[in-house]
């Protein structure tokens, strides 16, 4: 068995397989995944992780299941945070959304590889659980009921925010932000420099709601533009 094995223990053969791949994710990412590797580095025949998972694809996805419920219980612990004012609340998932994806790097960029796994109902449902914290916290911020009740410059908030730090967060575990650093740890710097950048786009985004629509993602202007995607659509968006 090589140095990077870890000894498997009857009962235990998909946590071996989740860690293992975990390990292999951070150093090589989903490019680099390789189910024979992670059955050398799990201990166990190249035949088991196959057999427990039935390819490499279903491997992957329970190992991307685990990552969407664990972002939801950051997004969850920032909306926490912000106490009882919905902007902090918002600008503290945002935080936290970053520090996820610095924390697993490797688990957060195959989350969003959908073409390497299989569209499994425990997948899609914890993805949308992630996307409804924030999807929830816009509705906090300008009074909405429910998600009937949005208009299209809400939608537009949860797309800019997603965007901006689904962003930053890929550029922070891709190391873009090193030579700006100065020493300062990754987690540190990105707090710096997200918050107020998030305060910023958290006051334009409250302007914009608060002006009469102009029809720019009219609920009823076709399927580029819905009102609130079916909730497979809206995984599969999240995954690319």
């Amino acid at each position: 068995m090589s140095r990077h094995a870890t000894p498997y223990h009857h009962g235990a053969l998909r946590e071996a397989l989740i860690e293992a791949t975990e390990a292999l994710l951070a150093e090589r990412g989903p490019d680099g995944f390789s189910l024979r590797e992670v059955a050398r580095r799990a201990g166990v025949s190249p035949a088991a992780p196959a057999h427990h998972f039935g390819d490499a694809a279903g491997l992957l996805t329970a190992v991307a299941t685990i990552g969407f419920a664990g972002l939801t219980e950051a997004l969850e612990r920032g909306d926490a945070r912000g106490g009882g004012d919905p902007r902090a609340a918002l600008r503290e998932q945002g935080l936290e959304y970053v520090r996820f994806a610095l924390r697993h790097p490797g688990r957060f960029r195959l989350m969003f590889r959908s073409q390497q796994l299989h569209d499994e109902p425990a997948l899609l449902a914890q993805a949308d659980a992630a996307f409804e914290v924030l999807a929830r916290g816009v509705r906090r911020l300008w009074g909405v009921p429910d998600a009937a009740a949005m208009r299209p410059q809400h939608w537009q908030a949860v797309l800019g925010l997603w965007s901006l730090v689904h962003g930053t967060a890929h550029l922070a575990i891709a190391g873009k932000f090193d030579m700006f650093r100065d020493g300062v740890p990754p987690d540190v710097f990105v707090a710096a420099t997200l918050a107020p950048v998030l305060e910023a786009t958290l006051d334009g985004l409250v302007a914009r709601a608060a002006a009469p629509p102009d029809g720019a993602l009219s609920p009823r202007s076709g399927p580029a533009c819905p009102d609130r995607p079916a909730p497979a659509a809206r995984s599969k968006a999240r995954r690319r």
